[in-house]
């Protein structure tokens, strides 16, 4: 595959003129509906690719979230099909293939937003909810279809889709793909596509697997490559509190109420973790919500919107929702357990500092997470400043592992005997650790400042 590679932020002349969308030649309706959301300047993934897509040249492009990568597709693609009038019977024209529901939600609310004073057609279809919705909305005919893999697949099997028409294809998040296991799915959908077509490839990092993809995708394309792969934006304030485990959401408690903060997006590990920590927020007075893979698509909406709108203060998620949420004015993101892949940390702290805005992330990392961080700071180039001054620094420096317990010899005699070395039945770690929590949560009801 030949590359034409261009980076924009490598480029003396991109300082001296700032461009605007009316200098993308994009059409007037398009122009229209950016400006009445507010949006007079492009960013610099627009800048490069909307130019490149108008010409109807492949795109293989490197952007990390937050830089308003949606709209380097979706209005020079709504441009292209606008002016190319669709058949009485409308077909697929497009298709965008998203690894999440709620990614492939935020790129059909784009469409609907770009997309409001043409003709255009969209529609997002996704497992989780019903089928028979979507199968109607491509009954009465589309012309942009948004789709995660799984529900594609189905459809396609079942002849609800027909993509022989298709004339432009986008793979977005594609390194996300190949972390969730798609790709399987996602080479299954390219044997329905016309060899004849335009296909915008992008990702937020660049792994070998990756580049390999794109290789059976696309055709000469240009690379826009915006920020080195792999790295956080420098409009957001990183930093890290070291903190044992069990005190986590004691500290998180104090850093909500000391600092103010309207709204946090805070990510746990775990569907477990996140539900649990959502009930105790919530217990605390503070509305929370858990949104993960195992919440009902109804659920995981109803959290979004009322986080969106501010009903709910602290939205907990899991790495599902690392990407595809696109929260308008969200300034702080915590860390509340490090990611054990370092790119996950990327993705979770780009949902604040978006398109230029500044952020904030907070990152808590206990004993055992301290090789994420130093992977973590690998990663990104940059050691994150460390807070020390807190009401809950870090006691346990090393990871104690439990000695592996041996199977007792079968003889009622050594069973007996066993049974009095410990009413309990835990070890003495074990029963340290259960009265240090008990401690701490007979010293700890409720922190100051916290509304009833």
């Amino acid at each position: 595959m030949s590359v034409s590679t261009y980076n924009i932020l490598a480029d003396p002349i991109y300082f001296l003129y700032f461009m605007t969308f009316n200098d993308l030649q994009l059409a007037a309706p398009i122009l229209k509906a950016l400006s009445e959301t507010g949006y007079t300047q492009p960013t610099p993934i627009q800048e490069q690719a909307i130019p490149h897509v108008l010409n109807q040249r492949d795109i293989l492009g490197c952007a990390q979230t937050g830089t308003g990568k949606t709209a380097a597709f979706a209005c020079p693609i709504i441009h292209l099909l606008d002016a190319r009038p669709a058949a009485e019977k409308r077909n697929v024209r497009t298709l965008i293939l998203t690894p999440t529901r709620e990614l492939a939600i935020q790129i059909g609310e784009s469409f609907a937003e770009y997309g409001q004073y043409t003709s255009i057609k969209h529609t997002v279809i996704f497992g989780g909810v019903g089928q028979d919705p979507q199968v109607k909305a491509l009954q009465r005919g589309v012309d942009v279809l948004i789709a995660t893999p799984g529900r594609l697949l189905d459809l396609i099997n079942q002849k609800h889709v027909n993509l022989k028409s298709l004339e432009i294809f986008v793979l977005d998040e594609a390194d996300r793909m190949l972390d969730m296991g798609f790709i399987h799915d996602v080479k299954k959908i390219l044997v329905h596509l016309p060899q004849k077509r335009q296909s915008l490839f992008f990702s937020a990092t660049m792994a070998p697997e990756i580049v390999k993809l794109a290789n059976t995708i696309l055709v000469d394309p240009i690379k826009v490559e915006v920020t080195p792969a792999a790295t956080t934006a420098l409009t957001i304030n990183q930093t890290i509190y070291f903190v044992d485990k069990n005190n986590k959401k004691f500290l998180l408690m104090d850093i909500l109420n000391e600092k103010n903060i309207e709204r946090a997006l805070v990510f746990s590990r775990t569907k477990h973790g996140a539900n649990r920590l959502a009930e105790f927020l919530s217990k605390q007075g503070i509305k929370s919500h858990a949104i993960h893979g195992n919440k009902s698509q109804t659920a995981r909406q109803t959290a979004l919107s009322d986080f969106k709108n501010s009903k709910t203060r602290i939205l907990v998620a899991t790495d599902i929702a690392a990407r595809g949420i696109d929260i308008d004015d969200l300034t702080h993101v915590i860390n509340y357990e490090l990611p054990n892949v370092p790119e996950q940390y990327v993705h979770r702290i780009g949902r604040t500092g978006r398109a230029g805005a500044s952020g904030i992330a907070i990152g808590f990392c206990d004993a055992e997470e301290k090789p994420y961080l130093k992977s973590i700071q690998k990663l990104i180039g940059l050691e994150i400043p460390v807070v020390a001054e807190h009401d809950y620094p870090l006691m346990i420096h090393d990871v104690v592992k439990e000695p592996r317990q041996q199977r007792p010899p079968r003889n009622k005699q050594y069973e007996s005997s066993g049974r009095s070395h410990s009413s309990s039945g835990m070890s003495n770690t074990q029963q340290s650790n259960k009265t240090s929590n008990n401690n701490q949560n007979r010293n700890w009801s409720k922190p100051k400042g916290i509304a009833n």
